[in-house]
């Protein structure tokens, strides 16, 4: 097929989908696991700085594609804990470019951006690059997107418990009397995204199916998409089609 008609057969396939989706239906959180940016790099032969920027180029157009579909939050993994062991040659550049990504989308002032995740971890002039575009955009009114940095779920479960013990601690009750009255209510106030909906639908990109670690208390409930694509050659169909396969989903809640 000319590559013309590939277009336009391409087009139509799009908005026959879009038309499709149950607007009623659709999630209000979306987290993604943005998966397959090095493998991405490697199928043309160039380096992983080159995939990771392909894959940081790509976040404004789903975030876009969220804000159409009327999702009111967004998690971005963009870096987790153990990403933080590769070697300081693919480290060092992929600090810089998530560095820029999120400045570029502090910029547009279009979001309103939060920190998820343990910057203690990081660099220190990363940190407080990445604290600074996040205070820039605390008084925007738009849909909110958790910039996951240095993330690990198991490690924000640690930390919840832990400003959950503190906090008990200092009003004056005793490690008895926390255990007695402990609930699963108590160790959510203190998450990452304390305040927010859990995620409604979980995607990830490069054909993976596990997750990794990712947002693992408040993934409990959620619903899973698994693309075939890299990150950087994720398309508006690709994420259509999570739409469309979360809104065919009857989510029971155990009933």
């Amino acid at each position: 097929m000319p590559v013309g008609w590939r277009e336009v057969v391409y087009a139509a396939y799009e908005r026959r989908v879009a038309k499709e989706l149950p607007r009623e239906a659709m999630p209000r959180h979306v987290a993604v696991m943005l998966d397959g940016n090095r493998r991405w790099a490697k199928a043309r032969g160039a380096g992983a700085a080159t995939g990771h920027q392909a894959g940081a180029d790509k976040i404004e157009d789903l975030l876009t594609w969220c804000e159409q579909a009327g999702v009111e939050y967004v998690t971005l993994w963009l870096l987790s804990t153990d990403n933080l062991n590769r070697a300081p040659e693919e480290l060092t550049p992929l600090l810089q470019i998530i560095d820029n990504a999120v400045v570029d989308l502090a910029g547009t002032r279009r979001w309103h951006l939060t920190l998820v995740g343990a910057p203690d971890l990081l660099p220190e002039r990363t940190a407080r690059s990445l604290r600074e575009s996040i205070q820039r955009t605390t008084d925007v009114e738009g849909m909110t997107v958790n910039v996951a940095v240095a993330y690990g779920g198991r490690r924000e479960i640690a930390d919840a418990v832990r400003a959950m013990l503190r906090t008990r601690a200092a009003r004056g009750q005793t490690l008895e009397e926390i255990a007695q009255d402990l609930t699963v209510e108590d160790i959510a106030e203190h998450l990452y995204t304390k305040g927010q909906p859990d995620p409604d639908l979980v995607i990830r990109t490069s054909g993976e199916q596990r997750l990794g670690g990712f947002l693992l208390w408040q993934s409990a409930r959620s619903e899973f998409y698994f693309c075939e694509a890299y990150w950087p050659d994720f398309r508006h169909v690709d994420f259509l089609r999570a739409l469309r396969a979360y809104a065919g989903r009857h989510r029971r809640y155990g009933t």
